[in-house]
């Protein structure tokens, strides 16, 4: 990460997300036109300190990270938190919630596609946990004698029905996974009209056009906020004026 501008740190289970204040160097808010964002693999060594960071993946010693900056559970205002929750769970679902002013189902696209809700109240209320592309597509590698082990981005591709066996493991996953948030979301706004879905996570732009497919996900419905849970870190933790 280059130069000194304040930065913000939410350690994946694969990747390392930042956040990189504008080129102004700091940031009060948490506008996206404020921000640079970076998704990289974990480093080898000592990174330049981060203003603020969290985690739900490992740690590394080597990546010589202050517990004093470490952001827990307990930092997140999202009322009615259990203790096991994820904090990147705590993070988007509160900060989804605040943007939205009303109950949210947040959809969270990465190596597990979580769904949290946050009713009304602005209260925890659940969710679904569920194994995301790259995790469905690893098992199906090392799982059967015959498919094969894919990696690289999940792309859905043209075909609804694809004749190549990769092409169909990637169809197959994608549209389960749209599938699966389609139905939560259904549910949810069962429960409370107003709900909206609010998509993010690295495969969010995949299911994004999936979604779009249903009507009930129209444009008041559905939301992609592709940097929700390092939006809400640098909310938390602004750097000064």
């Amino acid at each position: 990460m280059p130069g000194r501008r304040p930065r913000w740190l939410l350690i994946g289970n694969s990747r390392w997300h930042w956040a990189l204040a504008g080129v102004g160097g700091g940031s009060s808010g948490s506008s996206e036109a404020d921000l640079q964002f970076a998704h990289l693999s974990p480093p080898a060594s000592a990174v330049e300190p981060p203003l603020a960071w969290a985690a739900v993946g490992a740690v590394p010693s080597e990546a010589a990270l202050s517990a004093a900056s470490r952001l827990q559970l307990e930092d997140v205002p999202l009322a009615g938190s259990p203790p096991w929750l994820g904090i990147d769970r705590a993070l988007a679902g509160w900060w989804a919630a605040r943007l939205s002013g009303g109950p949210v189902l947040v959809a969270d696209a990465g190596t597990v596609l979580s769904l949290t809700r946050v009713d009304g109240r602005g209260r925890f209320a659940g969710g679904r946990l569920m194994a995301g592309a790259a995790l469905q597509l690893a098992a199906m590698g090392s799982g059967t004698a015959g498919l094969p082990a894919l990696e690289g981005e999940l792309a859905a591709g043209a075909e609804a029905w694809p004749l190549a066996t990769a092409a169909a493991m990637r169809r197959g996953v994608v549209e389960g996974l749209a599938a699966a948030v389609r139905e939560a979301g259904r549910q949810a706004r069962a429960q409370e009209p107003r709900c909206r879905i609010v998509l993010t996570g690295g495969d969010g732009p995949t299911l994004l056009p999936l979604l779009r497919r249903w009507p009930e996900l129209g444009e008041d419905a559905l939301v992609h906020h592709p940097e929700l849970c390092l939006e809400a870190l640098v909310a938390l933790r602004p750097a000064a004026p």
